[in-house]
């Protein structure tokens, strides 16, 4: 069976050194306080989990991730604006919960700038819920921003009882 051409599948594949020039050209487009080229390479030294989401020769977005102690901490996810709002946020999403799942992680925690309703939205729909705040958490020009703490709980602790 042929495929069409316009249908391109995506992959999620593990991200590494050699895709922080990509990853940093994605974050500047995407944000308007992105993230700095050496936070992510001191991400990746300090043994961070990164994923990219490829379509073709592309890559349209990627997470990071560490988790510790049965507890994940979703630090960063992007899509590229080219590639927003056709559900690959979704799909990176689900893949970090999934992979973080698999590593005997209870639960994923995130924070998300009070502003970025979309984001926040997305985080909801998935099924994490609001914690806290963490006031002027964010860079926003001259001010700071609050943050949203969110957690999604990926499978209940059983107490010893």
């Amino acid at each position: 069976m042929a495929t069409r051409p316009d249908k391109i599948h995506p992959l999620i594949r593990r991200l590494g050194h050699e895709d922080v020039d990509r990853i940093y050209a994605i974050e500047k487009l995407a944000y308007p306080f992105p993230w700095t080229r050496s936070l992510f390479e001191d991400c990746m030294n300090a043994g961070y989990t990164f994923f990219g989401l490829q379509i073709g020769k592309d890559l349209a977005g990627y997470t990071v991730i560490n988790w510790a102690a049965g507890e994940a901490h979703l630090l960063n996810l992007c899509v590229h604006p080219d590639w927003q709002h056709r559900g690959y946020g979704s799909l990176l999403l689900e893949y970090a919960i999934n992979h973080v799942a698999r590593h005997d992680n209870d639960s994923m925690f995130l924070e998300v700038r009070t502003s970025n309703t979309r984001a926040a939205t997305l985080y909801q729909n998935r099924g994490f819920e609001v914690i806290g705040k963490r006031s002027a958490y964010y860079q926003a020009g001259d001010s700071r921003e609050d943050a949203i703490v969110m957690r999604l709980v990926i499978r209940p602790v059983n107490p010893a009882y």
